[in-house]
């Protein structure tokens, strides 16, 4: 009797087990990767004032949260131009691009003058200039209203906003329009609804 009482324990233990086993689900664990945000980088080159770059670090960390200020460097004598006593925006562009990865984007910012080719202008002076939807851009305070801080940072976030896929816009108050060879930044107020919508949507805190 004893032994028929202890098979019969034994038997309802192993399909409790056996039950129990076969009902619960194991869940795996849910791996979700960190997002990679792309970082942008503010390399000043030695030639302009400390205080300029770290103004433009500050406005534009509030606008994109992962910006990094770089220390100054020497502006690369490779992009002198001679003829005209300028560098060439394009050779720069050139410089920066290889200095960062596939998740970063790099602004160069000097005091000396840039210039870049233009329709049959081979040498034609500018404020900046950025590769659409590329990983750098390069702005000079030269051709800027002096002393502005303001009409730099226009500058800067209308050249990130080419690396950012944007193109001119024929609103002449939003920060992506054609200066046209003149310096229409003091109307510059905003980026307009349409280009404010494309880098809302990328992450730009607008």
């Amino acid at each position: 009797m004893i032994r028929q009482c202890y098979l019969l324990l034994v038997g309802m233990f192993l399909f409790s087990c056996c039950e129990n086993s076969s009902t619960q689900k194991i869940k795996a664990p849910v791996v979700i990767p960190k997002k990679q945000q792309v970082e942008i980088l503010i390399q000043p080159f030695s030639d302009l004032p400390v205080e300029k770059s770290k103004y433009v670090f500050i406005k534009i960390r509030e606008k994109w949260p992962n910006t990094k200020l770089l220390p100054a460097v020497p502006i690369p004598a490779v992009a002198f131009y001679k003829p005209r006593n300028r560098y060439r925006a394009d050779s720069l562009l050139r410089w920066l691009a290889p200095k960062v990865n596939a998740n970063q984007k790099i602004v160069g910012i000097t005091s000396k003058d840039i210039s870049m080719t233009k329709g049959k202008n081979p040498d034609h002076g500018v404020m900046g200039l950025g590769s659409m939807g590329g990983k750098s851009c390069m702005i000079s305070t030269f051709r800027l209203k002096k002393g502005s801080n303001e009409q730099l940072f226009k500058t800067v976030i209308h050249e990130l906003g080419h690396n950012f896929g944007l193109d001119h816009c024929p609103v002449k108050t939003c920060f992506m329009r054609d200066a046209e060879g003149k310096n229409p930044i003091d109307s510059e107020k905003e980026f307009c609804p349409g280009c404010k919508k494309v880098l809302v949507h990328k992450g730009w805190k607008l």
